[in-house]
């Protein structure tokens, strides 16, 4: 990356300016040891919840809350958020953000478990939205199931799409960056798919159902 967009990368992540709910909800992050989104991802998935007027969301990895309310924040209010997470400290913590965040216990529904599992026993073409932010080598499984879950015209959103820019350097043979090389490519070949990835944060890749 050139300096000048390293700076204009830098920029626009420190550009958004996040509340005291946003900042606790890091804090947990951190104390648990989960990654949480960037600060600039944060803000995009606001505004593409925002633009996407879903009203059933599906988020996998619940990153202790800090996504999950940046997505409800740009939901409609009667929107419904399905966060999914094997971890129940992270669930707990989520749960935590999204009452600071004075957000209805009716609006979001947390369920403890594996994805893998808890995925094939949601409806088909149900949701208007999923967010996958959780184990990389399951990514592949995750989007598949992701697309059989979307409406049409639903959004995908994948976060870390770029691997630390490694995704861009064919040189590079790591197996998370091969993975999520993958990923990319199937979801471009994908012709019931439109999609296009955004350099925010580590890369976010989204994609919406025809």
């Amino acid at each position: 990356m050139s300096a000048d967009k390293q700076t204009s990368w830098s920029y626009t992540e420190g550009l958004p300016t996040e509340d005291e709910v946003l900042l606790r909800a890091r804090e947990r992050s951190y104390e648990l040891g989960v990654a949480t989104v960037s600060p600039g991802v944060a803000a995009a998935l606001t505004v593409l919840a925002a633009g996407s007027k879903a009203h059933t969301v599906v988020e996998i990895g619940s990153g202790a809350g800090v996504s999950g309310v940046c997505l409800l924040r740009g939901l409609p209010a009667n929107a419904v958020l399905t966060t999914i997470d094997s971890d129940v400290d992270h669930l707990r913590a989520a749960r935590e953000a999204y009452a600071e965040a004075g957000i209805p216990s009716n609006r979001t529904r947390t369920i403890s478990g594996r994805a893998a599992d808890v995925l094939p026993r949601l409806t088909d073409a149900a949701y208007d939205l999923v967010f996958v932010d959780a184990d990389k080598p399951s990514y592949p499984l995750y989007v598949e199931r992701a697309v059989r879950l979307l409406k049409s015209g639903g959004m995908l959103i994948i976060n870390d799409a770029l691997d630390k820019d490694r995704v861009s350097d064919p040189a590079i043979r790591e197996e998370t960056t091969n993975t999520l090389r993958q990923v990319g490519k199937s979801v471009r070949e994908n012709e019931d798919l439109i999609s296009t990835v955004l350099p925010t944060g580590d890369g976010l890749l989204l994609a919406v159902k025809r």
